[in-house]
């Protein structure tokens, strides 16, 4: 029988530092409470302290998975960290996780896909189950540290951006229906200068230059065109469900990219699916990047709202412009 990677368990946790609108139009100088919670459902979001990081977050929504699916970091046989505000540049994250958990049998690699890259390691974490008999056991984990690399002075990102991690353990089995079905990556790389972290790798290292003008800090440099995430969003959908033989209206939840609400309900309403199909956490939350789709898929399924044998659609989209989909049945 074929081998199947099921989600066996989430977990998700953010900091406890709580930056609201309010505290935003104050630091700004203006109000932004309106237009947050007007356009993007934005209404408050976590920050790290200055005492925490990524690795903090992760092992703590690794922890959580571990916990709630009865499995031990020592059993573990790999750990995805996807992030693009890495704890280092070098080593990476997955190998701090790895020693802090006690998964000592565990390999680990980062990826980097920006805010498609929880769901990119997933699809990459389900094939190494699905083709490898030893990967019995793989955790994936979404870290954002964003907070970290923002120009307080800039309205356009220290608004929207915020912390967190949240966690998927894949376990191996026997043949059945449940588990991964299928998956799209698609890239727009024509749209990799236009936002983005310029500084502080080989392309432009650090200097007093580069801190000067902040570009080690996070920057919008063109607006996207509004229709690029609805436009894509919906094609693979589609696709996906063309895939395993079903309806997009067929599909239970639409966990997608928490960035903005009304791309999330324009993708919908294309597909013909109702919007409280995809559940959203930006509200409280903001945007959490790789972190997003795992937080938001967490919090449904603690609620009780995703349920077994229910279909899932994790669709992703980051810089790069980067995508990624996944169809599992949970």
């Amino acid at each position: 029988m074929a081998r199947k990677a099921l989600i066996a368990s989430t977990g998700s946790y953010a900091p406890s530092r709580v930056v609201s609108n309010a505290d935003l139009s104050n630091l700004l100088g203006e109000d932004v409470d309106a237009w947050l919670q007007e356009n993007l459902s934005i209404k408050s979001r976590r920050w790290c302290s200055d005492s925490e990081s990524v690795a903090d977050l992760c092992e703590r929504a690794a922890r959580v998975a571990l916990e709630r699916a009865e499995v031990k970091a020592d059993e573990l046989d790999l750990i995805i960290v996807a992030t693009d505000t890495p704890e280092y540049i070098s080593p990476s994250t997955s190998s701090i996780l790895q020693h802090r958990l006690g998964a000592t049998k565990a390999g680990t690699f980062d990826l980097n896909s920006a805010c498609a890259g929880f769901v990119t390691a997933l699809d990459v974490a389900a094939k190494y189950i699905m083709a490898d008999p030893r990967y019995k056991q793989v955790l994936v984990i979404g870290g954002y540290a964003m907070s970290k690399y923002l120009d307080l002075e800039d309205k356009k990102t220290v608004t929207l951006f915020a912390d967190g991690a949240g966690a998927v353990l894949l376990t191996a089995a026997e043949g059945g229906e449940r588990g991964f079905l299928t998956s799209l990556l698609h890239t727009e790389g024509q749209y990799h200068s236009w936002m983005g972290i310029y500084a502080g790798a080989t392309h432009q290292p650090l200097t007093a230059e580069v801190l000067e003008k902040k570009d080690h800090k996070l920057k919008f440099v063109q607006r996207f065109p509004k229709e690029i995430n609805p436009d894509v969003w919906t094609r693979m959908a589609t696709e996906m469900a063309l895939a395993i033989g079903v309806s997009p209206v067929e599909v239970d939840h639409y966990v997608m990219t928490q960035l903005n609400i009304n791309a999330i309900h324009e993708t919908l309403d294309r597909l013909g699916v109702d919007r409280c199909r995809a559940p959203v956490i930006m509200e409280r939350f903001g945007y959490t990047g790789s972190a997003a789709i795992p937080m938001a898929l967490d919090d449904a399924v603690s609620k009780g709202k995703i349920k077994k044998n229910d279909l899932l659609f994790l669709i992703g989209s980051g810089g790069g412009l980067a995508f990624a989909g996944a169809a599992f049945r949970f």
